[in-house]
């Protein structure tokens, strides 16, 4: 770890608030701006639960708050890039952390081009408030009658990538500032929101029953966790074994307050049946008369989530990254500009981000993101467990309590609601984890650096 933070080239600019930042970053956004209506309403697959979206938010709250403490420990004891395929490699082994991290490429760029989508779907909103309505057939997945390709999210995503690329320091003033605005449009939301509830949109609470509930927690999981992809990287934190784990408490703490708030006066201002399920809160306002309000918070809500796209996709960059840098992908991947930035993965990323979002439906893109978050999340937690007794004098600046308590209750939660996943999302992951295996032994076995004849320790060797 002492050789890679010293050679990787990454810049250290990151201080407590902006990691907090960042994880706010990515946890608040498309979850409250546009699956909370979604799950809320329903789709042709899914029965709406309603009011109780409330319960599916706290359903997958619990689960990621269980996982956020392995992630805590871990990112005190190793700061390095890669998160989750980091903590893997170490704990657990190479095999484990080659699957971790590929299952994560995937991931987060499907969760980028996810917000993407959602970000669509306000600009929509907003334009339609002036009587502008854009063509579905570039607004519109094929999914939906008349639709194509959704031309605004591939923008979108290259407008992030563009932005990512110019380095961390800027990157990082961006988030905070953008979380910032981010929370005061939530706190104005629901302030105004609250004097507009109708209690009888309450009634029924749970108008579908437990099981569409638990469905929709599986659904909006991956609202809970940005903190994740913040633990991407440590190696760019001023100081990241101090201040990782308290990031990574306080960005969920203060999402979760926000999310609970939100999904009250979401549901209590409109019927869930008529909630717009990609544009909620504009819906919900323009249904009390307050259509100036809908139209300001379909501005704002495009700044805000797009934190979300930014954080995930600096996850997928540096797991990436820390994957090439070990030997497991080219080292072509791993080279940097002298900002900092792995400007190849990150275009790379950005341009496949592009393709999701322009071709598939939101909800399928969704489901994806959360069964290899959630197989992450397991892994994490095991690996917590197994580190704790193998290493128990390895230095830790936060300890996870009662444990293997709660990453005990991490891996219950996260393998019941990947359950509640469609088999096509099982199917398509299977699909990208037998190319993974396929790659791994292929190539990453016999380049990566804990071979020592591999091409590289070889090379270093002669040197």
């Amino acid at each position: 770890m002492a050789e890679d933070a010293a050679s990787s080239g990454l810049h250290k600019s990151l201080g407590l608030w902006q990691l907090t930042a960042i994880g706010v970053g990515g946890i608040i956004g498309v979850g409250i701006f546009s699956l909370a209506g979604l799950v809320a309403h329903g789709d042709a697959a899914n029965p709406g639960v309603g009011p109780a979206v409330l319960i599916s938010f706290l359903i997958a709250g619990l689960a990621s708050a269980a996982a956020a403490l392995s992630y805590a420990e871990f990112a005190g004891m190793i700061p390095r890039a890669g998160s989750a395929y980091s903590y893997g490699y170490v704990a657990l082994g190479e095999v484990v952390g080659w699957f971790i991290g590929w299952d994560l490429l995937l991931e987060y760029v499907a969760i980028v081009a996810v917000v993407a989508i959602g970000i669509s779907g306000y600009l929509d909103a907003f334009l339609s408030g002036f009587g502008i309505h854009l063509p579905t057939a570039v607004t519109e997945t094929a999914d939906v009658e008349g639709g194509v390709v959704n031309i605004p999210a591939i923008v979108i995503c290259l407008l992030v990538t563009f932005l990512l690329s110019r380095g961390t320091k800027t990157f990082g003033r961006f988030e905070l500032v953008a979380v910032a605005i981010k929370i005061a449009l939530i706190l104005g939301i629901v302030g105004l929101g609250v004097f507009y509830i109708n209690t009888e949109n309450y009634d029924p609470f749970m108008p579908s029953g437990f099981g569409p509930v638990f469905t929709g927690a599986a659904t909006v999981f991956f609202a809970v966790f940005g903190y994740d992809a913040m633990s991407t990287a440590p190696e760019e934190a001023k100081d990241g074994r101090k201040h990782m784990p308290k990031a990574i408490i306080l960005s969920l703490i203060i999402a979760m307050l926000l999310y609970v708030a939100a999904t009250l006066v979401l549901t209590g201002m409109q019927n869930y049946t008529d909630i717009d399920p990609k544009a909620g809160f504009a819906s919900a306002f323009s249904s009390v008369g307050l259509p100036v309000v809908a139209a300001i918070i379909s501005v704002f809500a495009v700044l805000s989530i797009l934190t979300v796209m930014l954080t995930f996709l600096l996850g997928a960059t540096r797991v990436w990254f820390s994957m090439s840098r070990d030997g497991l992908l080219p080292g072509w991947f791993s080279k940097v500009d002298r900002r900092g930035v792995p400007q190849r993965v990150t275009w790379i990323a950005g341009l496949a981000s592009a393709f999701f979002a322009g071709v598939f439906p939101i909800r399928a893109v969704a489901d994806l993101t959360n069964i290899g978050i959630l197989a992450a999340f397991v892994v994490v937690c095991v690996a917590v467990i197994v580190f704790r007794y193998t290493k128990p004098d390895a230095p830790r600046t936060f300890r996870l309590p009662f444990m293997p308590v709660v990453p005990i209750i991490g891996v219950g939660f996260s393998l019941f609601l990947i359950l509640q996943l469609h088999w096509e999302t099982w199917l398509r992951f299977a699909v990208w984890l037998v190319i993974g295996l396929i790659i791994y032994f292929t190539y990453g076995r016999r380049h990566s650096l804990m071979n020592p004849d591999s091409p590289r320790r070889r090379a270093g060797a002669k040197g």
